[in-house]
Formats: C-alpha cells, structure tokens, sequence
C-alpha cells in the first residue's frame, strides 16, 4: 500500500492522475493510517522547493511557502532560447508549488477536522485504588467509573457520534439519541450503542475485555472485522484472537455488581480475582506459588466485609492459607 501511496502522490504531483487514480489518492489522504507517509511526501515536496534556484521560493515571516518571479537580468548576448528556458523551469516550480498547496490544504483540512471532533476540549478522569465516581456527561449519559480507572471525553460531543476512551472498569446508562452513536474504545475494541445500559471491564494487563448488557442493545467490534451484538442479559468476554471469544447470558442483577456495593467472580481465574481485590481495597496481595494462579474460582460477597474477610472466602475456597508479612497479604 506504501508503494501505491508514493505512486498516487507522484501522479498528483505531475497532474497525471486519471479521475479514478484522484478519487483512489484523496480517499487515501482522508484516511488516518497513512497520516505519517503523507506528511513525508508534503516535506519532500518542501524541501525540494527551498533547494531550488534563488528567487523562485522563499519562506516569510509567518512560515508560509511564497512563491516570488526571479528577476532575468539578461546581457545583450545572452541567447533568446536561455531567457526561455528560464521561464519553462520557472513556471514547472510555480505548478509544483501550486500542486503542493492543495495538497497541504487538503491534509490541513483533514486535520483540522479531526481536531474539532476528537482533540478540542477533552477531559480525563480518573479514580485510584478503592476509589469510585460518578460522572455526568454533557448529553446526560450516566457514568460510574470503578477503582482504578480513566475516562476521557469532549467537553461537546459532536453531532455525528459521542465518542469517549476507557481504560478500566465503568457502567454506562447512555442517553438515547437518535442517528448520534455513543461509542467507547477500548484499545482495539469498540462498543456502539444509541442508548441502553451496560458494563465494561478492559483493564491494562486483563488478559481480556468482558461487555455485559442490563438494558437494551450494544454493538461489539474489534479491527480485525470480529463484531456481535448484545441484549440485555447476554455479556461477551473477547480474548486476544478471534478464536478467544465466550458469550453468555448472564442475570441482570450481575451487570456492574460492583457499583452496588457487591463483588461477583464468575468462573474467573485466582490471579484476575487478586488483581480485582487489589483495586477495590488498595491492598498488596501476593501469591506464593505461581501454579495456583489460574484456579477457577466462584463466589461472591459484600465489599464491605473488607480484604481480609475476601481473603478468607477464597482460601476457604481453594484450600489455601493466608497470612500477612508487613502489610502484604500473602497466600500460600
């Protein structure tokens, strides 16, 4: 694709494009993965210029590409052809410098676009260790952010999607508007809906990403073209690959336990279930033995029992001791 981009580029620059070869590279120019190869053809183009003769470009005061006529100071002997030749290369720069510019205003346009969209006014927030918020968003979509995790959005949504970043854990009950998609990214995964409510769980270093639906529809995508499609009841847990993928319907009174003051494992492993414990009590708990890290373990209990208590529930479970060595948490 990077050979065909310089191809196109060239073409446009030589205005030797056929209709269907423009329409190809100023679809390419619009699109974000090729944002940094277009940028160095643009420099190129640059530099190119300022080498050229003296007099035929100069850069002014406000950074911008002037393209000024040279002076032909001519001797009476000088052949007519020469004075010609002058002016042929001359006018070659002026297109070129032409071409360039509607280039550079074509990207500039692209980016500026971006910016207003998804750059302009964007907030981050962000809870810590066994700490939850509440946030209410400019269209009134409802946001309960768990323990250790982020949100970023614009302060004003624009009038073609409401798109926010997570990373982390949160509950959303999104205000329903029509033909305006709220949509939440989580690293490669997006989920879509118009308006409903649900929970995301996409931590750094989850070795998944789990969507759970209480009410309504949700659309689940990730960039290698996997999607589904969630109702209420019904959750999906996405692993690294397609083949990784379990969905499940799942009680309505278990999407986002936690935001109720409950933790819920549901045939998780024992090191995902620490990593949890860890977040909501701001504790250090440490497994001794790396060969009880995946036991799959079922419970559920009270946050308000506190780390200890917890800790308990899963020796009890697993047939495990715990004992605590300088405010570490250790099982054993």
């Amino acid at each position: 694709m990077e050979e065909r981009l310089h191809y196109l580029f060239q073409c446009y620059i030589e205005n030797a494009c056929t209709e269907k070869e423009l329409e190809e590279f100023l679809g390419l120019i619009q699109r974000a993965e090729h944002d940094e190869e277009i940028r160095q053809l643009v420099k190129d183009v640059y530099h190119n210029l300022l080498n050229s003769p003296s007099g035929i470009t100069h850069v002014n005061e406000l950074g911008r590409l002037v393209l000024s006529e040279p002076e032909w100071t001519l001797a009476p002997q000088a052949p007519v052809q020469e004075k010609k030749k002058s002016r042929g290369a001359w006018v070659s720069i002026a297109a070129a410098v032409l071409i360039f510019a509607s280039i550079f205003w074509l990207f500039q346009n692209k980016i500026n676009d971006q910016s207003s969209v998804t750059l302009s006014s964007l907030t981050k927030k962000i809870t810590n260790r066994s700490e939850f918020k509440y946030l209410l968003l400019e269209d009134s979509t409802e946001v309960w952010l768990n323990a250790a995790s982020s949100l970023e959005f614009p302060d004003h949504f624009s009038e073609k999607k409401r798109e926010v970043v997570l990373s982390g854990e949160a509950y959303f009950d999104v205000k329903h508007a029509d033909k305006i998609p709220f949509i939440i990214k989580t690293g490669d995964v997006s989920t879509m809906v118009l308006g409903t409510a649900f929970n995301i769980k996409a931590y750094p270093g989850q070795k998944s990403i789990v969507v759970s639906v209480s009410r309504g529809k949700v659309k689940v995508a990730r960039q290698d073209g996997w999607s589904t499609t969630l109702i209420e009841g019904q959750q999906v847990k996405l692993g690294a690959s397609k083949e990784e993928v379990q969905e499940k319907n799942i009680p309505s009174t278990e999407v986002a336990a936690w935001q109720k003051g409950n933790i819920v494992f549901d045939d998780q492993v024992l090191q995902d279930i620490i990593d949890d414990l860890e977040r909501t009590y701001n504790a250090e708990i440490r497994l001794k033995d790396d060969s009880i890290r995946d036991l799959r373990i079922s419970t559920s209990f009270k946050r308000e029992i506190g780390v200890v208590q917890a800790l308990q529930v899963l020796c009890k479970l697993t047939d495990l001791r715990l004992r605590e060595e300088q405010g570490v948490y250790m099982i054993y």
